[in-house]
């Protein structure tokens, strides 16, 4: 087996991230922004899209099962950032149009925010199963940081770099714009992944999957009758809706009860953002310096769901607390348990995968990837939807965030006891799993 990949080649398939970013930010803000401001549409119709791009990556496992039937990643990580570059141009258009023609334009942006989310599923995905299999285990929590901070990068600077290229504003513009950025992304993602396969031994894992010819339906029934594979489902899912319920509801919460002003609630934001990142960068360092017991990523997985639910709780007192609540200190602290967490969990991810059947990595990817994208999806919305009907149900504001943020500590309390479940399971399934020299997973037949 090849060497496993150092920085450099980490940061290199690290901007496949910053490719899908890039245009994601483009479509589900930039042109969110012009459907309800410029164009004056009820601001249904973008979030209606947004959760589209979101439900359609339940489809994850069917792209994964592709890739373990072809035997090879690197096709569905250039396939995916196609259709994912074209549904993005197909965004731009789709809103241009609306200006002339409502529903063929309406018609063209489903279609586009389908295929956006079909692109992140496919790319994305088989990124983290070719990471999987060429980082070792010592650096994956890592290169799991590394990989989500390129993501943002590609958040931070094409938005800024589309700020100022769209003024002054027109829907051409944003054609023009869009067409450029997809174009961009999809020739990085291929220069990306230029040999980096075929120098992990590809072949090999395609000799290996092709020996296999199983309908989808039975390898999704075989993956999800493994014990582990499936209570990591529930684990992600459980976990990503505590995790993205507060993302709606923070800054309207610190409005309402704390009296902040739109532009402070907006730096406590950019708080938590922070926080997110410190946890990130912090589990990072710590699992590739420290030794086998503090690296731990069941240790920070649990730790960060404990710590999220602790954070959380606070929140749901504050409003009883008075003035004096340090609410900067805690949102703070909620991201950094966060920013923990959600490493602990992409670094899980890449190492469990290659449990179970090598022949069923995409899939069981697949799997783990639609739980997150759709509990993301859910966790925005129910979050806001159950603060709205608390509210109409208390008739006061303030009980109504608490309850929603006493939910979202129960379901962290809960998904660390589902991650203390699957380290169990883990640590037992490691007793028997080889390993070559470098720390990689070998092939388990178990």
């Amino acid at each position: 087996m090849s060497a496993p990949l150092g920085w450099v080649g980490i940061m290199r398939l690290g901007l496949v991230q910053t490719a899908i970013g890039a245009i994601v930010v483009l479509t589900t803000s930039t042109i969110n922004r012009v459907m309800v401001v410029e164009l004056a549409l009820p601001a249904v119709l973008p979030g209606l899209l947004v959760a589209l791009h979101y439900a359609v990556q339940i489809l994850r496992p069917r792209w994964g099962h592709g890739s373990d039937v072809g035997g090879r990643l690197t096709p569905w990580i250039i396939g995916g950032m196609a259709v994912l570059a074209l549904g993005g141009f197909g965004a731009a258009v789709a809103t241009a149009l609306m200006e002339s023609a409502f529903w063929p334009g309406v018609l063209l942006a489903a279609f586009s925010f389908a295929a956006i989310g079909m692109g992140v599923g496919a790319s994305g995905t088989c990124l983290l199963i070719l990471l999987s299999r060429r980082v070792a285990d010592a650096r994956r929590p890592a290169a799991a940081t590394v990989v989500w901070v390129m993501m943002i990068a590609g958040f931070i600077v094409t938005a800024g770099l589309v700020g100022h290229l769209l003024d002054p504003f027109s829907t051409g513009r944003l054609v023009a714009i869009s067409g450029a950025v997809s174009a961009i992304a999809f020739t990085v993602t291929v220069l990306a992944v230029r040999g980096v396969e075929i120098a992990g031994g590809g072949a090999a894992a395609a000799e290996s999957a092709g020996a296999i010819d199983t309908g989808f339906r039975a390898a999704l029934r075989e993956v999800w009758d493994e014990p582990q594979a499936r209570l990591f489902a529930i684990f992600i899912f459980v976990s990503m809706i505590a995790y993205s319920a507060q993302d709606l509801i923070l800054e309207p919460f610190a409005g309402t009860v704390f009296g902040f002003t739109p532009g402070e609630s907006t730096r406590l934001a950019g708080v938590q953002n922070g926080g997110v990142l410190a946890g990130m960068v912090l589990v990072a360092v710590v699992t590739t310096l420290a030794g086998a017991r503090a690296g731990s990523l069941r240790l920070w997985a649990v730790g960060g769901c404990i710590a999220s639910a602790l954070a959380l709780a606070g929140l749901a007192l504050s409003p009883f607390t008075g003035s004096g609540f340090p609410l900067r200190g805690t949102v703070f602290a909620l991201g950094l348990a966060n920013g923990a967490y959600a490493v602990a969990a992409i670094g899980s991810m890449m190492r469990l995968v290659g449990e179970g059947r090598p022949e069923r990595q995409g899939v069981r990817m697949g799997l783990w990837g639609a739980a997150q994208g759709v509990a993301f999806g859910l966790g925005g919305l129910c979050g806001a939807g159950a603060t709205d009907l608390a509210r109409h149900l208390t008739g006061t504001p303030a009980v109504a965030y608490a309850g929603v943020f006493a939910v979202e500590a129960l379901l962290f309390v809960v998904s660390a006891a589902l991650a203390l479940a699957v380290a169990r399971q883990a640590t037992e399934r490691e007793r028997r799993a080889p390993r070559d020299r470098d720390g990689l997973l070998l092939p388990n037949p178990g």
